[in-house]
């Protein structure tokens, strides 16, 4: 199983609130310690917003916030929310797959019992223990450093 890039940024983003837990976060901050667009973080957040994960606040001095504790979000939780579909096989896909074994075949049963073991994993872990060591993560995530001031061009 392979998850989506929606879910990997979801987790990141709120791995990035939570190290940053008593600030707001920026967008363009987070896009720029991962390395990813803008845009792909944009069409994220609803997501997470819509799952009550974030709050977000508006204005030159808003940004992303957790809305809840980091001990209160589970990754099974973030990952349910930000994976748009769990079809492990064609078969997943009613309507769609016409297989002539589907009447009596247990691989979809025998699948949906392996997601159900995956995501009872996931909910074993917490936002707060995927960033409980804050000082290496704020570092590792540039939290808190002073940006470089560019040279001048001019003399």
């Amino acid at each position: 199983m392979r998850l989506t890039q929606q879910a990997n940024y979801s987790v990141r983003i709120l791995m990035y609130c939570a190290t940053k837990r008593d600030e707001f976060a920026k967008v363009s901050e987070i896009a720029r310690v991962y390395d990813i667009s803008e845009y792909h973080l944009f069409k994220i957040l609803p997501i997470l917003v819509s799952n009550g994960f974030i709050t977000t606040h508006r204005g030159r001095n808003g940004g992303l916030r957790l809305a809840k504790e980091p001990a209160d979000i589970t990754l099974g939780q973030v990952i349910r929310a930000a994976e748009e579909n769990f079809h492990l096989a064609d078969c997943f896909d009613e309507g769609s797959y016409d297989c002539p074994l589907l009447s009596m075949c247990d691989f979809n049963q025998a699948l949906n019992d392996a997601l159900e073991a995956f995501l009872q994993a996931l909910d074993k872990y917490t936002l707060a223990d995927l960033t409980s060591k804050q000082g290496d993560m704020r570092s590792l995530l540039h939290i808190g450093e002073i940006a470089p001031i560019a040279p001048s061009t001019t003399n």
